[in-house]
Parts: structure tokens; C-alpha cells; sequence
């Protein structure tokens, strides 16, 4: 049921988000020198390293490390790309990764292939298992402000509270978080 209403929610929201992709483009293409999209080797279900679409934030020549790694992360922004983040207008291309099968709207979201201390946490505790989401319990309840083991752990009481109704919730409070921009660092 999960997979089907991921298809679906997808392919609507690739429908009513047509015209706001074409203008986040534009946009990336006007502002910054490089590619549209940076396509970012993540981490999905049971460890396999996958492919994951953005919108371009950062400079080309930014170092591959996560954000929170960075020394003056701002530094490496584009134009428009704290924006982006802010908006979460970034993630839109990731419609492209559930369509795949590679994510689901609701799951851990993906780690970096060089995030070690996520991923083995994450392995230890059994949510390698899951299919990484767009948004997620943890995404809700901190977001970028999480320091990694209480991110693991809420992606831990998502992998035994996991249902429908519960993705539902997530869902909805991922969308009130975007609006109001709350737990956004850059």
C-alpha cells in the first residue's frame, strides 16, 4: 500500500509542481555557472548507494561533505540557493527518486555515502531496512539541528511506529514545518 500511494502522490504532485520545476530551473541556470540538478550518491534501503537528485544549492567546486561539515557552509552557497533550502524547493527532483523506488515520501532521510557515523548507527539499530523518505520523523523533529544520535533514534521509533496513518501525521507536519521554514540551518 506504501509503494502505491507513494506512485501516486508522486505523479500528482509531479503534475501540480510542473510549472514551479521549470522556474526553479531557470532560476539555478540564471544565478550560478554548472548543472540544474547535483546528483548526490546517498545511501538507501539495506545500505545500497543510489543516485538522488536536487536542485543546485552550492557552488560547483564545493567539497563533498555533508553541510554540517562544513567550515562557513554559507560560503559555498549560490545565489539563490539559501533560498532553495529554506523554501525546501531543492528536494523537488526527488519526485524523481520515488517514482524510481529508490525513496519513499516518508522513511529516514538518505545519508551521505560518507556519512560513517549515520550509517553504521543507523545499521546497528535496524533502519537500513527502510527506504530512505523525502521526509521523515526525525526531518519533523529537528531537522538539520539534530545531532546524529537523536536523529538515529527517531528514525529508530519511526521504523516501530511505521504505518499509513502515522506517514499521514509526518506528512502533514512536514508540510506546516516548510511553511513556517522551521528547523532549516541553511
Amino acid at each position: 500500500m506504501k509503494r502505491l500511494f507513494d506512485l501516486v502522490l508522486a505523479l500528482v504532485a509531479a503534475v501540480f509542481l510542473a510549472l514551479p520545476v521549470v522556474f526553479v530551473a531557470l532560476a539555478v541556470r540564471l544565478t550560478s555557472p554548472g548543472p540544474i540538478l547535483y546528483w548526490s550518491d546517498r545511501v538507501g534501503r539495506h545500505n545500497r548507494i543510489f543516485k538522488m537528485p536536487k536542485f543546485r544549492t552550492m557552488r560547483t567546486d564545493t567539497p563533498t561533505l555533508a553541510t554540517h561539515l562544513l567550515v562557513n557552509p554559507e560560503q559555498w552557497l549560490t545565489p539563490i540557493g539559501s533560498f532553495l533550502r529554506k523554501s525546501s524547493l531543492d528536494e523537488l527532483p526527488q519526485l524523481w527518486s520515488i517514482l524510481k523506488g529508490d525513496m519513499s515520501f516518508v522513511g529516514p532521510r538518505p545519508a551521505l555515502f560518507n556519512q560513517y557515523d549515520l550509517i553504521t548507527l543507523r545499521t546497528e539499530r535496524g533502519v537500513h531496512e527502510l527506504l530512505p523518505g523525502l521526509t521523515g520523523w526525525a526531518q519533523i523533529n529537528g531537522r538539520d539541528e539534530l545531532p546524529i544520535p537523536e536523529k538515529v533514534q527517531l528514525d529508530v521509533e519511526y521504523l516501530h511506529k511505521q504505518s499509513f496513518i502515522f506517514d499521514l501525521k509526518i506528512l502533514f507536519l512536514t508540510a506546516l514545518k516548510v511553511l513556517v521554514r522551521d528547523g532549516v540551518s541553511h
